[in-house]
């Protein structure tokens, strides 16, 4: 089975399309994606119907909650910023959608049990960056493949219990390289392909730009971070 792992979209709808675009032509069994759907970028309803049209199982990140009860607390002044506009731009469909996400999910991948949540099995909006991963998260899930995201930086992670990932960020990477990124897992032969797919950039920043939204988050697309 071959399925793509994806995280942290973000809104931004150029990246989305275009890691769709190449998974069409590669073609995967199906489309896994560790939150963050919304936040940031001021493309909202237009991702949450890609990610319907495309049948993309997902889970709810931080940035996704925070606009659902337009609550910003917790984040930073400039994602506040975003949440905030992006709880007053949902439509009725997207409130739907994303109500009925949960904070985790448990599947099977072949005949590997999986778990994916967003921050760690300890808590959504703790970082795991690839020193942090380590057995306990596995034994503290009960899987052999655990999908992280929330830190927007891509690695795998092998230990005796099984395996760490992070497919990094489609929509704001912040590895120092701009493309967007997603990985795609063959449970066959237990491979791992990271992925990185370029986007129309500008397109994203003239959107910024009419929607108001703070210039650096045009900047940082540029610079990777």
């Amino acid at each position: 089975m071959r399925v793509a792992l994806l995280s942290d979209v973000h809104a931004n709808l150029p990246a989305l399309k275009a890691v769709l675009e190449e998974l069409d032509r590669l073609g995967v069994d199906r489309i896994f994606h560790a939150g963050d759907i919304v936040g940031y970028y001021p493309f909202p309803n237009e991702i949450i119907r890609e990610f319907q049209a495309h049948g993309i199982i997902t889970i709810l990140g931080n940035h996704d909650r925070a606009a659902l009860h337009a609550n910003a607390s917790g984040l930073n002044p400039m994602a506040s910023t975003a949440a905030r506009w992006t709880a007053g731009h949902l439509d009725e469909n997207s409130l739907i959608f994303l109500r009925s996400l949960r904070p985790n999910l448990n599947v099977f991948i072949g005949a590997l049990r999986a778990s994916m949540f967003h921050g760690s099995p300890r808590g959504d909006d703790e970082y795991v960056y690839e020193i942090d991963a380590d057995e306990g998260l596995i034994d503290r899930c009960g899987c052999r493949l655990l999908v992280l995201g929330h830190t927007h930086i891509p690695y795998v992670v092998r230990t005796s219990r099984g395996t760490i990932v992070n497919p990094g960020s489609v929509g704001q990477p912040r590895d120092g390289d701009e493309k967007a990124s997603y990985m795609i897992f063959d449970s066959t032969k237990d491979v791992f392909e990271h992925r990185r797919v370029e986007y129309d950039i500008a397109k994203v920043e003239a959107a910024v730009f009419r929607a108001g939204l703070p210039d650096e988050l045009s900047l940082r697309l540029r610079k990777g971070e």
